[in-house]
């Protein structure tokens, strides 16, 4: 059984259920504060769409924003307990993988939320190729 604590969140991956990769079968909180965090896409503090046709470019910008969001309310990417991440190809799982291993190894140790990613036919915008939704503990 892998157990990884941080603060106030404990991270499980029960040995029936196996190791995932990157991210946590179960996990507990015992929060003062949980933060909801809206679906972040890849624009830029303009408003401008960063990484046309470059989903690993888009992948980055997302994942800047979700650091600024979880930084505004004193928070960094270990205080991350549950992702939602919506992919229009999920032939660029491989690149988010990549993108978030760089950002979850931002924090000691790396954090490793529950995940759900899933593949859907469009978001919000007709450029965006990546939208993730979090939730936060502290």
């Amino acid at each position: 059984m892998t157990h990884d604590a941080t603060a106030s969140i404990v991270r499980i991956n029960p040995p029936e259920l196996g190791t995932p990769p990157g991210y946590s079968q179960v996990v507990e909180i015992s929060a003062g504060r949980i933060i909801f965090i809206s679906g972040q896409t890849a624009l830029d503090r303009d408003g401008n769409l960063v990484g046309k046709h470059d989903f690993a470019a888009q992948a980055e910008q997302v994942l800047r924003n979700l650091a600024t969001a979880l930084e505004a309310r004193g928070c960094t990417a270990a205080h991350l307990v549950k992702l939602t991440v919506f992919l229009t190809d999920m032939n660029h799982l491989g690149l988010y993988r990549e993108a978030r291993n760089r950002f979850f190894a931002t924090v000691t140790p790396p954090a490793a939320p529950a995940v759900t990613l899933v593949e859907v036919s469009k978001l919000y915008g007709p450029d965006f190729m990546i939208e993730i939704e979090a939730i936060a503990a502290a």
